[in-house]
């Protein structure tokens, strides 16, 4: 495969990289000059020669994704997206790391124009974009049909030393590989140097050999700062068949500064005045600082030929559209991240018929039966499971197991469909972040399920989600010492108050079925929000409702005294989430034989109830009245709701049978009434 002809070569393209670099460093008096210094030529190979990208329109469906895993150098690609003609004015480079500016410290998604992921937590962009290039393989697969090809875009990667030191990386390559990711494209950026200097003494992999373990193709080392050595090896990786590739490039972290190269020096600080005017000199930059001359901007501007780029996929698109019309209106919806029009629908019979059907199962498996209406129609959801399948229930039989044959081709049933159901292994975090990727790139809604006390190994990849605003739905089930046997280790005890602490994040954690298909259908409803489904391993009974729309609240009165046939009011509230929702029914029946009206509130969702206004709020936790809150859970996250009293548990727990843990630690019925009634005597 050849490579793409250059339009404008200029011998100091790179060089205008790495001005911009230093300058931007310079006046923010902060920052990582190093990696942009040294990542120069391997930017100017790759975004001149081969990215497919229109900077006049960013989200262009069939565009080439760039992700820059090694996000501390976003210098780099904001002097890119600047260069080739993005809405990022030079100011916004004079704004580098500044309040409000579109250049912050790390590249963020929605911020900057052009940026495909938010960086900087590392190793988590190589695996963001393993699920990109999952993405654009099984759309492909699924959109693609002879004579017309809409899905064809490659995923590039740039990535340094720390990267690979992450443990994800590894989940994220060994995924990569067994799904013969073809159109991957990692560039290692192998300058050997990190913060505290020289690698070597605790970096001593030898990275080719992991990857080519791991299924890939290994390109190199090549001459990073070889603009024709990158871009040959570029063409050699575009050429793969069913591998992805990585391309050792072998730089000097920041390069042209005579002083400051080579070192930890170049990595995380600014070189200072005194040295920049010497890296001028080396690198022939006579330009005042942040000014590009006009004949080297003129090389960079991308702005035409991703016009034409663009112009000929829609051509090709307006043809596709007019032989398959479905689908093309399919792949539009889609990509733009919207629900079938008849969704509403949808959940309507997902929730009427958990309602109707009134049944006691664990909420995992009230989980799994919601997902069957929602995944048989709506073909978007793509599921999966670090190895726990047949405990998360995250299968249906709308999702068969995804697999991939010796060519790398999607494997597929009579009916013409691969599979939607992803075995990523015990990948916990990588799973995570692989569901980042394909959340970013557009087509699919992911979820994927482990254990709720897993959430720890995930954690940092769900709030990505959240701070991006990606709709991801983690399926967290066995939430509580309802676990039972296999003791502490994995019996979730904080678990569900930290997810809660993460902004942008719902978390729900339902009672019965008909609460627990409420809360997919909030999950999958909300386009800007990731969600958590803490569930149940043990059945839990139906609790009687009249109205399921309500639960959409995140809280609701569940059952006043008059459910328990008294007519006074309520004299305390008992607050309760998933599987304590029952003892807190129970309780408000023993209360009532002693004369007692208590109302109970089950909230399965605090951050959606944090949301309500303050009039609900006040109707659904009235303010003169006690509150008792209970959960398996730790009990600090409750006393938010002005509670008098709090049961939940603040230890680890023990190796033994539901039935026989949650009396243990004071879950109750007897327990529960005591703690109302020593509340009152108050």
């Amino acid at each position: 495969m050849p490579a793409t002809t250059p339009r404008n070569d200029h011998p100091l393209m790179a060089q205008a990289i790495r001005a911009l670099a230093m300058d931007a460093v310079q006046q923010a008096n902060s920052g990582h000059p190093g990696a942009p210094m040294g990542m120069a030529e391997m930017a100017q190979a790759l975004w001149t020669r081969h990215l497919k990208h229109n900077p006049a329109q960013p989200q262009w469906a069939d565009r080439d994704r760039f992700v820059l895993s090694n996000g501390h150098g976003s210098m780099l690609i904001y002097a890119l997206l600047h260069l080739s003609g993005y809405a990022l004015p030079i100011e916004q480079l004079k704004a580098f790391r500044q309040l409000h500016s579109l250049t912050p410290g790390h590249p963020e998604v929605d911020v900057t124009p052009g940026v495909e992921t938010t960086t900087g937590p590392l190793g988590q962009g190589i695996t963001n974009a393993v699920g990109m290039a999952l993405a654009e393989k099984l759309l492909a697969s699924q959109f693609n049909r002879d004579g017309h090809t809409v899905v064809d875009h490659h995923t590039y990667v740039f990535m340094g030393d720390g990267c690979l030191m992450e443990g994800v990386s590894h989940e994220a390559i060994a995924l990569a590989g067994a799904w013969k990711l073809n159109k991957l494209v990692a560039l290692y950026d192998d300058n050997g140097i990190s913060i505290d200097g020289q690698v070597a003494p605790w970096f001593i992999d030898d990275t080719p050999a992991r990857f080519k373990a791991c299924g890939w193709s290994v390109i190199g080392p090549v001459d990073g700062h070889d603009v024709d050595a990158v871009d040959a090896a570029i063409v050699q990786a575009k050429g793969s068949a069913d591998k992805p590739t990585l391309i050792v490039c072998k730089t000097h972290i920041g390069k042209g500064s005579p002083n400051r190269a080579n070192t930890a020096k170049a990595h995380g600080e600014p070189l200072g005045a005194e040295e920049i005017r010497l890296t001028r000199e080396a690198i022939g930059w006579t330009a005042e600082p942040f000014v590009i001359p006009a004949e080297i901007k003129a090389a960079w501007d991308a702005t035409d030929r991703g016009a034409v780029a663009q112009a000929e996929w829609e051509k090709r698109f307006t043809a596709y559209a007019v032989a398959h019309p479905d689908l093309a209106a399919e792949f539009l919806r889609r990509m733009a991240g919207e629900l079938p029009a008849n969704f509403a629908e949808i959940a309507v019979e997902a929730v009427a018929s958990a309602h109707d059907k009134a049944e006691t199962v664990a909420s995992r498996k009230a989980s799994q039966i919601a997902l069957e209406t929602f995944t048989a129609q709506l073909p978007e959801l793509l599921g999966g499971s670090a190895d726990l399948t047949g405990s998360n229930l995250t299968n249906t039989k709308s999702t068969p197991h995804l697999r991939f044959d010796a060519s790398g081709a999607v494997v597929k049933n009579e009916a013409g469909l691969g599979g939607r159901h992803i075995n990523y292994g015990v990948r916990e975090f990588g799973m995570a972040a692989i569901m980042n990727g394909i959340a970013l790139h557009g087509g699919f809604i992911p979820y994927g399920g482990t254990f709720l006390t897993f959430s720890d190994y995930s954690r940092n990849a769900i709030r990505m989600a959240a701070l991006m605003k990606r709709r991801v739905i983690h399926v967290f089930t066995h939430d509580s010492i309802g676990l039972g046997e296999d003791g502490p280790t994995h019996q979730s005890i904080e678990h569900a108050a930290s997810l809660r602490l993460i902004p942008g994040l719902d978390v729900w954690r339902p009672a019965d079925t008909t609460e627990t298909a409420v809360a997919w259908t909030m999950a999958l409803a909300n386009k800007n929000r990731p969600s958590a489904l803490l569930l149940s391993r043990q059945n839990l009974p139906y609790a009687p409702k009249t109205d399921a729309d309500v639960i959409t609240r995140g809280a609701y009165v569940l059952a006043d005294p008059t459910e328990v046939g008294m007519r006074r009011k309520p004299v305390a509230v008992i607050i309760a989430t998933g599987s304590e929702v029952q003892l807190a029914l129970h309780a408000q029946a023993a209360l009532a034989d002693l004369k007692i009206p208590v109302r109970v509130v089950s909230m399965p969702s605090t951050s959606v109830f944090d949301r309500q206004d303050r009039a609900y709020k006040k109707e659904v936790l009235p303010p003169k009245l006690p509150r008792i809150a209970i959960e398996a859970g730790v009990t600090d996250f409750w006393w938010k709701y002005g509670c008098d009293a709090v049961i939940g548990i603040d230890r680890y727990g023990e190796s033994a049978p539901a039935n026989v843990l949650f009396p243990l630690f004071g879950f109750s019925v007897e327990n529960l009434v005591q703690t109302v009634r020593k509340v009152l005597a108050k």
